[in-house]
């Protein structure tokens, strides 16, 4: 290419060279993701808006109506308020918060860049970590003023969680504290102090002043005992390592393009490594190899592909690939394992309880999940390890989770998107948590599950009839138990092998341990259907009378069963008919407060929507209702 010509000169052909160079510089240049965090009104968006605004990468129509806008809020007196130019929900202007992830593009001649900058208060946590998922930079804002927080301490925490290993300390608002260096050393001495059990490489602490400047484009006057770099400086400089490129190959299965019967690809996005044609991988679960015979990318034949690029890869032969395999390299596979020890971020206003069901999607896969225990959750200020047996909006603890399958994985360390997922309410489809897992468990490759020579079939033809639950639910009052006996007697006297798992009773024993609270109920119900696996197992009817609140574990129940083997029987009577026969008086205890969590009064009912059987136990007598049941079965 020919040497540029002077600035002055504005001939077509010499501004479309200078164009073309631009393009060409901007190509080659890294990409940077940055996030920035803290609490309430530490000046986040402010910060955002100043540095946009001062290295002139805004448009002259943008400025002009950011000006407008800050007269018409008048948040400043009439003079800019930056904060506005990445707060764009009008409930974010009236309040003067972040509520939403706002995301800006922009760079300079030395990198790319892609801010986040997320919400402060505490209630949209969720956000923050939307944000900081795919961020390699964090900057933890703090007012000078008020020092660390709670949400400050949170967000540093997350940060850590998810990966993050570069932190700038924003100590800002220091024209708010005359600049006094005592207070930015105390701030500083207090988040190392903090940040010792956390897990990032670098903490650069900058003293800011995003409303007047200081310190985030050029070094300011007013600090002249600082000699770091400025924040801008320091976002162009910082030395990113270029992990994911360095490990074995990994490529998440997202879709089998089949577009006519002589082709046959997998399309995704290279998460790990690096892959060229010729190349041996071998596919997981299943364990299958073969050769990638080609790397497609449209029209183009590639030589070679590598982390970050989607791309569709044909193989030499026939094997069984599906959307949510994983394709590894054969000489380095990942583990296999349905058992996990994970990190998780609670974000739904419903706890969650241990032995309760969930959708998890983990890259393409989308398979059930168990929350099976929770070993703890963190004190956010002190990080201490506190005893938890369910989690509430914003908890960040350490749980295992069990996998009705068995998948791929890589720890979230190794690979971050071999190791992210969330958890989905089965329901509502919302979003409960955010995971990364950690390792998988030793016994899940232990534990083996045994063939027995009598099995449930054989123990079926001895009794001469199937083997089932009939599970009764409702409220108290509604008649289960009388049902149940009266069901077992109807069936005991045609020769059925049958046996009554009662509510009361078996709180008498095998869960004599648990309480009245959401979790313990949950806990109740999961060992109960286990219990009830079992005996169906040896080919008993098994009728059970629990009030069985939550349609999340009467689904996990019948979840354990094959087809046909789980009769939900909802005994359905009004409230005020239950309350009104109230035999044990359970009612009364608890309209009079002695009774905390009673069903019907203040814990919710969650009636069937798909029971098999419907009995309104409030309308038809006992006998009737017996008979119904009968006739089902």
């Amino acid at each position: 290419m020919s040497a540029l010509k002077p600035v002055g000169d504005t001939s077509p052909n010499v501004i479309e060279e200078r164009v073309q160079t631009y393009i060409d510089t901007q190509a080659n240049l890294d990409l940077l993701r940055f996030i920035t965090c803290g609490s309430v009104d530490d000046g986040k968006s402010t910060l955002i808006g100043r540095m946009l605004y001062e290295a002139q990468l805004i448009f002259e129509d943008q400025v002009t109506s950011l000006q407008k806008d800050s007269k018409r809020q008048g948040t400043q007196g009439g003079d800019i308020d930056f904060a506005l130019l990445v707060d764009g929900l009008s409930a974010e202007r009236e309040q003067g918060i972040t509520i939403d992830v706002a995301y800006r593009f922009f760079s300079t001649d030395h990198r790319k860049f892609i801010v986040a900058d997320t919400p402060g208060h505490e209630q949209y946590t969720r956000n923050m970590v939307t944000g900081a998922s795919t961020a390699d930079v964090a900057i933890i804002l703090v007012d000078a003023a008020s020092g660390l927080l709670t949400q400050t301490r949170r967000h540093s925490f997350i940060a850590s969680l998810l990966g993050i290993k570069h932190v700038v300390l924003a100590v800002n608002k220091m024209d708010l504290v005359a600049y006094d260096q005592a207070i930015f050393d105390q701030i500083v001495a207090d988040y190392q102090q903090f940040s010792e059990q956390l897990s990032f490489n670098t903490i650069t602490p900058i003293p800011l002043s995003a409303l007047q400047g200081d310190n985030v484009i050029a070094r300011s006057t007013h600090t002249h005992w600082y000699q770091g770099p400025t924040l801008l400086g320091f976002l162009e400089t910082v030395s990113l390592d270029p992990e994911v490129e360095n490990q074995p190959f990994r490529f998440p299965v997202q879709w089998v393009n089949r577009p006519s019967s002589d082709f046959r690809g997998f399309a995704g996005t290279v998460a790990a490594g690096s892959i060229v044609a010729g190349q041996e991988v071998r596919v997981l679960p299943s364990g299958e190899q073969a050769k990638v015979k080609e790397i497609v990318l449209y029209q183009d034949r590639l030589a070679r592909a590598q982390a970050g690029q989607a791309v569709t890869l044909t193989l030499d032969r026939e094997v069984d690939v599906s959307r949510g395999d994983l394709l590894v390299a054969a000489e380095a596979p990942c583990e296999v394992s349905d058992q996990f020890d994970a990190s998780l971020v609670w974000m739904d206003g419903d706890e969650g309880y241990i032995g309760r069901n969930y959708w998890l999607m983990l890259g393409s896969t989308r398979i059930n999940a168990t929350l099976t225990e929770v070993k703890f959750k963190y004190n956010i200020n002190t990080l201490d390890e506190l005893s938890a047996r369910s989690l509430v909006l914003n908890d960040i603890g350490r749980v295992t989770l069990s996998f009705d399958q068995p998948v791929p994985f890589e720890s979230y360390q190794a690979c971050k998107s071999l190791g992210a997922f969330v958890l989905v309410d089965r329901y509502t489809f919302s979003t409960v948590a955010a995971g990364m897992i950690n390792f998988a468990l030793r016994r899940a490759q232990n534990i083996h599950r045994h063939a027995h020579v009598v099995d449930q079939s054989a123990r079926e033809r001895l009794n001469g009839h199937k083997g089932r639950v009939l599970w009764m639910t409702g409220l108290s009052g509604s008649g289960k138990s009388s049902l149940a006996n009266g069901v077992e007697q109807a069936l005991h006297a045609q020769g059925k092998h049958t046996f009554i798992l009662d509510g009361d009773n078996v709180r008498h024993g095998l869960n004599n341990d648990l309480g009245f609270t959401d979790a313990d109920r949950v806990e109740n119900i999961r060992r109960t259907a286990e219990v009830a696996k079992l005996m169906v197992e040896a080919g008993l009817i098994v009728i059970t009378a629990f009030i069985s609140p939550f349609r999340s574990e009467r689904d996990m129940a019948r979840s354990l069963f094959d087809e046909g083997q789980f009769v939900e029987v909802y005994c359905d009577v009004p409230i005020e008919v239950a309350e009104a026969r109230d035999p044990k008086g359970l009612y009364k205890k608890a309209r009079r407060g002695e009774l905390p969590h009673f069903t019907g009064i203040d814990s919710p009912y969650e009636a069937p929507e798909t029971a098999e059987l419907h009995i309104a136990t409030g309308e038809l007598s006992l006998e009737e209702s017996v008979a119904k049941v009968i006739d089902y079965v």
